[in-house]
C-alpha cells in the first residue's frame, strides 16, 4: 500500500516535470530574426534600421523556415479594407479577388470590409480557409476624409470584436491589387510601409509636416523615412494604438484650422513609436512611376484613378 502510495505521488510530479520541460522547449523554439532574415542577400538596397529592425524586400527572407514556425502558431490575419461609393463597383471585386489568391496563402485569413451600403456589394466567391465579413461604417465622420472614416470605424470594430479574432491584421487602401505572395514575412508587432516615390528621393525633401503647431510636426533635420498610409499593419492592440494617436491629432489639427493629411499624421506616429517591421515599395508600387533595379518583384500595386 505504501508503494501504491509513493507511485501515486511520483506520477503528477513527473507530470509537471513534462510539462516545464515542455514549456521550455517551446520557448527555445521562438523564432529569431537570423532564422529567417538575411539583409546581406540585399547590398542594393537599405535592409536594416537604424532600430535594428527588418526592411522587407525580395532575397531578403526564407518563407519556408516562417511558415515552417507560422504554421504550428496556427495564426489568423485580418485584412481591413474600406468601400464607400464608386470605389465599391470600381475597385473592391478585384482587391479581395487578388487578394484571395496572393494574401497569406495557406493561413485562415478574415476579411473585414467597411461599406456604406450592402446591396452594392457584388459577388465574391472565397477560397478555403477565407472568411468575409461584412461591416457597416458610421457616417459621423463623413463630411472629413476617407482615411478619417476608415481609422475611426476600423478602430471601433478592431475594440468591439476584431481583437478577439485575428491575431495579425493589415488595414489597406481599396484602389491596389495583389501581383504576387503577400505573406507571413510581412508579419510583426508594428509593421510600416515605406513610400514608393519618396524612398528613393533626398531624404531632405521628404514632405513631412514641419509646423510646430500641428500635432503631426517632425522638426526640420529629423525624421527617419516616409511612411505610405496605404498599408499598416500589426498586432491588433498595436494598430489601436496608432488609431488613437491619429484621431486626436487629427481633431487637435482640425481646431487649429490646419489640414495635416493622413500620412504626415502616420509619418508623425513611427517617429515617435518605431515600427518594428518595414515593407519595401515592392509591396505598394505605384505603376506611374519608372521602375528602378531595385524594385524586382511587384507584390501589390496601385490601380489608376478613374475618370
Amino acid at each position: 500500500m505504501r508503494l501504491k502510495r509513493k507511485i501515486l505521488l511520483v506520477v503528477p510530479f513527473l507530470s509537471s516535470l513534462l510539462l516545464v520541460e515542455h514549456y521550455f522547449r517551446e520557448q527555445v523554439k521562438e523564432l529569431q530574426l537570423s532564422d529567417w532574415f538575411n539583409p546581406r542577400k540585399r547590398p542594393d538596397v537599405i535592409t536594416t534600421t537604424e532600430w535594428q529592425a527588418p526592411v522587407i524586400w525580395e532575397g531578403t527572407f526564407n518563407r519556408q523556415v516562417l511558415n515552417s514556425y507560422y504554421q504550428r502558431q496556427n495564426i489568423t490575419v485580418g485584412l481591413a479594407v474600406l468601400a464607400v461609393g464608386r470605389f465599391v463597383d470600381e475597385y473592391l471585386e478585384l482587391f479581395i479577388q487578388s487578394a484571395d489568391k496572393h494574401f497569406m496563402a495557406g493561413y485562415k485569413v478574415i476579411f473585414y470590409v467597411m461599406v456604406d451600403a450592402l446591396f452594392q456589394l457584388p459577388a465574391i466567391k472565397l477560397g478555403p480557409l477565407r472568411t468575409f465579413k461584412v461591416l457597416q461604417v458610421d457616417k459621423e465622420y463623413w463630411q472629413y476624409d476617407l482615411n478619417l472614416i476608415r481609422m475611426k470605424n476600423l478602430g471601433d470594430h478592431i475594440v468591439g470584436h476584431i481583437q478577439k479574432e485575428v491575431d495579425f491584421l493589415f488595414s489597406m487602401a481599396v484602389n491596389q491589387v495583389f501581383y504576387s505572395d503577400f505573406g507571413v514575412e510581412t508579419l510583426g508587432d508594428s509593421v510600416a510601409q515605406l513610400h514608393a516615390w519618396w524612398y528613393f528621393q533626398n531624404t531632405k525633401n521628404l514632405p513631412y509636416e514641419r509646423r510646430p503647431w500641428s500635432a503631426a510636426c517632425i522638426p526640420l533635420g529629423l525624421g527617419d523615412f516616409y511612411y505610405n498610409g496605404a498599408i499598416v499593419g500589426g498586432k491588433p492592440q498595436e494598430i489601436l494604438s496608432f488609431i488613437d494617436e491619429y484621431l486626436k491629432g487629427f481633431f487637435h489639427d482640425t481646431k487649429k484650422k490646419l489640414n495635416s493629411t493622413f500620412e504626415n499624421h502616420i509619418n508623425k506616429y513611427f517617429f515617435l513609436n518605431k515600427p518594428s517591421k518595414l515593407l519595401s515599395p515592392e509591396y505598394s508600387w505605384d505603376p506611374k512611376f519608372y521602375l528602378p533595379p531595385q524594385i524586382r518583384y511587384i507584390k501589390v500595386a496601385w490601380l489608376p484613378e478613374t475618370d
